[in-house]
């Protein structure tokens, strides 16, 4: 099954971001992005992809170990921004060195039940809320230019979440993965 550990906000940060990016629609050439569904978003904290059912156990007790060292922390989604000319996302703010640590322990988690992990990088949160579409260059700029400015109401993040990532449905067109918590813990135990 493929996995990621992640933070997910909250329903309230949610909708005020839908309106934002509702809003991202007025955009010449806002059409050749794929756009993400609003249930999907998330903070990825770890990538695993693609783990084997015979791991799982120990994913999930490395995650709680992971889980209870971490005290909760505050958070907002805050501005956006792009990664060239393939993804935008929505940024955040408020705890980020708590959520780094937190992508760090769930990293190193991954790891030590046997997940092989890529080499780790520099954590950056984000939130992608649209893909170009294959075939297309479109300038992301405007579009993080125009979340600049957006900042959600700020939340306590008190849960890792384990997310099983299901592929789009074949053959519908626009179809999206399917994320599904397969299991949270909370912070600070």
């Amino acid at each position: 099954m493929r996995l990621f550990a992640a933070v997910l906000p909250p329903p309230e940060a949610v909708d005020e971001l839908a309106v934002a990016v509702q809003r991202l629609h007025a955009v010449p050439g806002h059409d050749s992005l794929r756009w993400t569904g609003h249930s999907g978003w998330h903070y990825t904290l770890a990538f695993l992809g693609e783990v084997d059912d015979g791991l799982l156990p120990a994913v999930e007790e490395r995650f709680g170990r992971a889980a209870a060292r971490q005290d909760p922390f505050p958070l907002r989604v805050h501005g956006g921004g792009h990664f060239g000319n393939r993804a935008l996302w929505a940024g955040a703010a408020g705890g980020l060195d708590a959520m780094r640590m937190l992508a760090d322990r769930a990293h190193a988690a991954a790891r030590r039940a046997g997940v092989p992990m890529e080499e780790h990088r520099a954590y950056k949160a984000h939130l992608t809320i649209a893909r170009s579409r294959t075939g297309f260059h479109t300038d992301l700029r405007p579009y993080a230019d125009a979340l600049a400015g957006f900042e959600s109401t700020a939340w306590t993040v008190r849960e890792l979440a384990l997310v099983r990532s299901n592929p789009p449905t074949p053959g519908v067109p626009g179809a999206q993965p399917r994320y599904e918590a397969l299991r949270v813990w909370g912070l600070g135990g």
